[in-house]
């Protein structure tokens, strides 16, 4: 993900997200943070999907995964979570954590399929509802 990157990556934040994450917000990590690792999902020129994460010792923490609406259900949230694993593997990354909504079946089913498994569970976590976080982990 670069700068030029940011308009792209909002409008799909925007659109998924009921409290999304500001262009300050993405901009500071890519600036200002040491142990972010950022991708975009290019198809045709036009970004369709990203991922972050931190980096920090040996397990990445994914801060968000989008894909946008339009190309949702094709399988490229899979593609691109796979292909960032990979490359953290080689890099060092041993484990990978992250929290998803107790109500957000399809992106919980496809961490499941790419190994991840529920580990515990963040009471109240999302303040704009107060729902619950399923905290899930994967060995690399």
């Amino acid at each position: 993900m670069r700068i030029e990157d940011l308009g792209s990556v909002i409008a799909i934040e925007q659109v998924s997200f009921p409290t999304p994450w500001s262009i300050h917000s993405f901009a500071t990590e890519l600036r200002d943070n040491e142990y972010a690792r950022y991708h975009c999902l290019e198809v045709g020129g036009l970004v369709i999907g990203y991922m972050g994460l931190w980096f920090i010792l040996d397990e990445g923490h994914i801060t968000n995964v989008a894909i946008m609406p339009g190309h949702r259900g094709r399988h490229w949230g899979e593609f691109l979570m796979r292909s960032v694993m990979s490359k953290m593997a080689m890099e060092g990354m041993e484990r990978m954590t992250l929290e998803v909504r107790v109500s957000n079946d399809p992106a919980r089913r496809l961490y499941e399929r790419l190994g991840f498994k529920v580990a515990g569970r963040r009471k109240g976590y999302y303040v704009d509802t107060r729902e619950d976080a399923l905290i899930m982990w994967l060995e690399l």
